[in-house]
């Protein structure tokens, strides 16, 4: 019995020499303001001076019947996303599937379709303003066509649009590289069985190749719903918001309130609400796109 309790002991010291480390680093880089900005959800701190005052509720009450910019920021925030999630992950899985087939060139093509995911989207956003103000001009001029010669920037539906063309094209090859992953791990005897018994391209992949990829489907929508709701650094080098707060997503909404308006206090709680939203969103899909996975 002591044996036993000393090797119990060794173990978890053991176990808290390795993750000891990390969950300290976690707490202190996650936990800690996490809890903090709970607290000052609370409040009425401006984010500068050492005085601050409890109100309770006051913060999430005023979110919902007055704060008319969160609430058009959220509503934005929801159709961008989904608008992003659904072309994201059809460029990614389109791109992975053409690029799955017999293709000379398909290893620099898909070298050449990931890049874009490896620019910051603060620099990306400056570029692509660059593009559509003064490229896009250009082209206008030279072809006449209208397409470029809209307002990209200047006009609420065009910047919005602009920002998910900017958002697809920058992680649509990085879904593609999971999508290619995937479909290259689908057993070939299926398809080959599949060919045999009379089943054409669109059913082979509508019954055969997406069912065993469901667990990169899940990692895919996870991924995108995640980047879209977050999405602040190229939403603020792109529009900042603009024109008129027409396209201020909400993660920009709350970074203004809280550090240009100085009320951390209600930024916090625009905060609080944003992640149990996003975590309720992202749980849920996990749970229903992992009842449709199934074993090769």
């Amino acid at each position: 019995m002591a044996v036993s309790n000393k090797k119990k002991v060794k173990r978890g010291l053991e176990f808290w020499m390795f993750v000891g480390p990390v969950f300290l680093v976690f707490a202190v880089i996650v936990l800690v303001p996490f809890f903090n900005g709970v607290m000052y959800s609370f409040t009425d701190w401006n984010g500068i001076t050492g005085e601050l005052n409890w109100i309770g509720f006051d913060n999430y009450v005023r979110l919902f019947t007055v704060d008319e910019q969160f609430q058009q920021s959220f509503w934005l925030t929801t159709k961008y996303t989904v608008v992003a999630v659904v072309l994201t992950n059809l460029v990614g899985f389109i791109l992975a599937f053409l690029l799955t087939q017999n293709i000379r060139t398909r290893n620099f093509l898909r070298t050449i379709f990931f890049m874009p995911n490896l620019i910051g989207g603060l620099i990306l956003g400056f570029v692509w303003q660059f593009i559509y103000v003064k490229g896009f001009a250009s082209i206008g001029e030279l072809t006449g066509w209208s397409l470029f010669e809209l307002p990209w920037l200047g006009d609420a539906r065009t910047g919005f649009w602009g920002i998910v063309i900017v958002s697809i094209w920058q992680g649509g090859g990085y879904i593609m590289v999971i999508y290619i992953a995937a479909l290259q791990n689908v057993p070939q005897e299926l398809i080959e069985a599949a060919k045999i018994d009379g089943a054409n391209r669109l059913s082979t992949l509508r019954n055969i190749t997406i069912p065993l990829i469901m667990p990169s489907v899940t990692i895919c929508l996870f991924l995108t719903i995640s980047w879209s709701f977050k999405l602040f650094d190229t939403n603020l080098s792109l529009t900042n918001g603009g024109p008129f707060k027409s396209t201020e997503m909400l993660a920009l909404n709350i970074y203004k309130e809280s550090f240009t308006n100085n009320n951390l206090g209600l930024g916090s709680a625009k905060a609080i609400i944003f992640f149990v939203v996003v975590a309720a969103i992202t749980v849920t899909q996990v749970y229903l796109t992992k009842k449709r996975e199934v074993e090769a």
